[in-house]
């Protein structure tokens, strides 16, 4: 036969801080409810009750977690300076000053209440400039029934009104009312009038993911300033084009003073030897006058650009990330070989004699920039030099 019930006394106010500090260090609830004698069901409680569990925030974050406002208020009431708590911290000394400032000061500052309503200041709901200004967002659907881009609209906004704030609007935040659905206050069907005509926004988070790894990078802001003015031939542009699924690839070089393209058949394979292999094979037989360096994003199929450097004497330098505009000429001219290369379609379906052909073809264009010459006629001339 079970013993009789016990009976938990109600926790004080001083005793749910101590849980929450407790349980914020990482101890079992049942641990937490033996030293204060109540049930691990009262704990549970209090720590739910708190909003803690779905906001717990580490000191290394840019938010105070709990546990950081509970050693801020035992500094406060061991009578430390704001300089003093922040040392212990790690945090700045400013950040302590505006935490008390913002919570009653050092006389009334408690670490529940205080991380309590930073929890609800962040959970409260803005109200968003779109649904409050119904001539504002007439502007920008009349704008994007016209297929302005969202940049476009925000910058002729800004001319047109540049005394009233309430008629400025930045292109990011008509991007998100246009495309993240909880705030839908544009209208869905507009987003088929941008340029990409696309209804979901692109995640970059997979490509962020891979910055970083490439070791010993010299960046683009270290190129020589000859390459910048085109004055001096032999400087390339390099990037991947990527079939359907990012399973297919097609290395492309593209020399910045005559904009002509080679193309490298990579099939499923984009592994750094492999790409720096093809790269190798595809130059091999330019002259050395036409091989000074060579311009790349920071995709890792570049990791190996040592290797590439030293067996070709060709200096790489690298892109910022996300700045395509660095490798203007490049991102250019993959935009024309997607008229024979499609997004959607299994790139390593081409042989490296029909990539040869496209590279023929696309060289043989002329060029407004070349003074309608075509980029194998500018190549020629260099070669017969």
């Amino acid at each position: 036969m079970a013993g009789p019930m016990r009976k938990h006394r109600p926790l004080s106010a001083a005793e749910r801080a101590a849980v929450l500090v407790q349980l914020a260090e990482g101890r079992h609830p049942e641990r937490v409810a033996a030293g204060f004698g109540c049930s691990a069901r009262t704990v549970e409680r209090v720590w739910a009750a708190s909003k803690l569990k779905t906001r717990r925030i580490g000191p290394g974050e840019r938010r105070l977690s709990f546990a950081e406002r509970e050693q801020i208020s035992r500094g406060v009431a061991a009578g430390k300076s704001a300089r003093a708590i922040a040392r212990e911290l790690g945090r700045a000394a400013s950040t302590i000053t505006r935490e008390l400032e913002a919570n009653g000061g050092r006389r009334r500052y408690r670490a529940l209440r205080a991380h309590e309503r930073a929890i609800r200041r962040l959970e409260r709901p803005k109200p968003r400039k779109l649904e409050q200004l119904p001539r504002l967002r007439a502007e920008v659907e009349a704008g994007l029934e016209q297929r302005w881009s969202p940049q476009q609209i925000s910058a002729r906004l800004r001319a047109e009104h540049p005394d009233d704030p309430q008629m400025q609007i930045s292109h990011e935040t008509i991007y998100q009312s246009l495309f993240v659905q909880c705030r839908g206050q544009l209208r869905r069907e507009l987003t088929a009038n941008l340029r990409t005509g696309r209804v979901r926004r692109r995640s970059r988070g997979g490509d962020l993911g891979v910055r970083g790894r490439i070791r010993d990078m010299v960046m683009i802001s270290e190129r020589p300033a000859e390459i910048e003015d085109r004055a001096v031939p032999g400087h390339w542009e390099g990037d991947l084009l990527v079939g359907k699924g990012s399973r297919s690839f097609i290395a492309t070089l593209v020399e910045r003073q005559t904009r002509y393209v080679l193309l490298a058949r990579l099939g499923t394979d984009k592994t750094t030897a492999h790409v720096v292999a093809a790269l190798q094979q595809r130059i091999a037989e330019l002259p050395a006058h036409l091989l000074r360096s060579l311009t790349w994003d920071q995709g890792v199929e570049m990791a190996g650009h040592q290797r590439f450097s030293v067996a070709t004497g060709i200096p790489v330098y690298f892109c910022d990330p996300h700045s395509p505009w660095q490798r203007g000429s490049n991102e250019n001219t993959n935009g024309l070989l997607r008229q024979y290369l499609p997004k959607a379609t299994d790139l390593s379906l081409h042989t490296q004699d029909q990539l040869d052909r496209i590279a023929i073809e696309l060289n043989g264009r002329p060029r407004q920039t070349l003074g309608w010459k075509t980029p194998a006629e500018k190549m020629q001339e260099l070669l017969l030099r």
